[in-house]
């Protein structure tokens, strides 16, 4: 009898009890012995049915590891395991899937939004893009803040945004007043002018916070970095921002356009770190972020830009496909360089968090988690109407404790 023949006559005969279960079913109080038949049919069929959906085999237990010749030689040599295979893939949809799209925004908290908005409009000439209200068990879990209401504004400057969130409730502490440019809490956007004197004195206008001296351009002793100009100040909470020109071939192109404009847009964002090499391992080998360039920046130009005495930093400038850049600071002098509060939280005004778009966030968080990363949100959160511009997203932190939101959208940018 044919192979086919024989599994056509199985398929046939298990059709036919299937059939003769659901007939006599309805009839199995007719009779004591016609009852005990038609109950043994049902447990056939659904151990048949079990059978059919059941997992079949674990077929392996993964794990993480540093070093992996080191992990080969222990678990051959010590337990006696036998290798049966060794790929390296570059390039890949997996790489793809776990590399971030694009830097969307950088965000942070306000204690006033019309104050933060009238002086993100007036003085930098950002424009409001939306404006909303939120609360509920969604925002709460993404926040990692039980009883929030938020109200969130957008603004934009040239192509780039920024994302300002006044706590409505509960409400958080503000940023410590001895905070200083080399603290691990430290972040500030970039915004690149067109004319720095001109733009220096627009905030002299407005008589903002100082944290430089005054402008300064970085000498021709530092090739990468040299002629640009640069000048720290603060938001009316504190925040750190920074002005800065490039001269003509240094930084992207588009910053030495011809135009009216004395604001044009967000550079990048930058953040204090305290190992460059671990920042990397996070932001390049499990985001994706690629490498732009680095220098390293000392003497009394980056001093009393900073205005940190004794100054000397590693600087590396990090890349999405699209939006702000991520430039890492990282002060080789001097060290007395403070963490993050233990208990710092999203409705603090040091909170600032960088919106980074990925294709599954899912797949991120589990690659982020099995590398022992912090998480602020508990799980990933799918937001209800998206009036944020997301349908997924949780909020981690860095190596440092930089919060990032990591979000998966309808629509990936392009």
């Amino acid at each position: 009898m044919s192979t086919r023949f024989t599994q056509t006559l199985k398929r046939s005969l298990l059709a036919a009890v299937a059939f003769a279960v659901i007939v006599a079913t309805p009839q199995r109080q007719a009779a004591s012995q016609t009852t005990q038949q038609s109950l043994s049919l049902p447990t056939q069929f659904a151990q048949t049915q079990t059978i059919q959906h059941a997992v079949v085999a674990v077929e392996s237990v993964g794990m993480t590891v540093s070093e992996m010749d080191r992990a080969v030689d222990f678990y051959s040599t010590v337990l006696s395991f036998k290798k049966v295979s060794d790929v390296e893939v570059l390039g890949t949809e997996y790489e793809q899937l776990h590399a971030v799209v694009a830097v969307e925004s950088v965000g942070m908290t306000v204690s006033e939004m019309d104050r933060a908005v009238d002086f993100y409009s007036t003085v930098l000439s950002f424009k409001k893009v939306s404006d909303v209200e939120v609360l509920g068990t969604e925002y709460e879990q993404l926040q990692g803040l039980f009883g929030v209401r938020l109200r969130v504004v957008k603004l934009q400057l040239g192509k780039e945004l920024i994302e300002l969130t006044e706590y409505l409730t509960p409400k958080g502490r503000p940023i410590p007043i001895d905070s200083r440019s080399n603290d691990r809490w430290f972040q500030h956007i970039a915004i690149a002018v067109s004319d720095m004197d001109q733009a220096y004195q627009q905030l002299r206008k407005y008589k903002v916070q100082y944290v430089s001296t005054a402008p300064q351009r970085i000498p021709n002793s530092n090739k990468a970095a040299a002629g640009i100009r640069a000048f720290y100040f603060k938001d009316p909470d504190g925040h750190n921002l920074e002005l800065i020109y490039f001269p003509p071939g240094k930084g992207d192109p588009k910053w030495q356009q011809p135009t009216k404009q004395l604001f044009l847009g967000i550079d990048h964002t930058a953040i204090v770190v305290f190992n460059t090499a671990a920042s990397l391992k996070f932001y390049r080998d499990l985001l994706g972020l690629k490498v732009a360039g680095e220098s390293m920046n000392a003497g009394t130009e980056q001093e009393h830009l900073n205005n940190v005495q004794g100054a000397r930093l590693h600087i590396t400038g990090l890349r999405s496909p699209a939006g702000p850049g991520i430039e890492f600071l990282d002060y080789l002098e001097p060290r007395d360089r403070r963490s993050l509060p233990a208990d710092a939280k999203p409705n603090d005004l040091l909170h600032w968090q960088t919106t980074l778009v990925v294709k599954d966030v899912a797949a991120i968080a589990d690659r982020l988690r099995l590398n022992q990363a912090t998480f602020i949100s508990p799980h990933v959160v799918t937001m209800p109407q998206q009036p944020f511009g997301f349908k997924k997203g949780i909020l981690v932190r860095d190596p440092d404790g930089h919060p990032l939101r990591l979000v998966e959208k309808t629509d990936l940018p392009k």
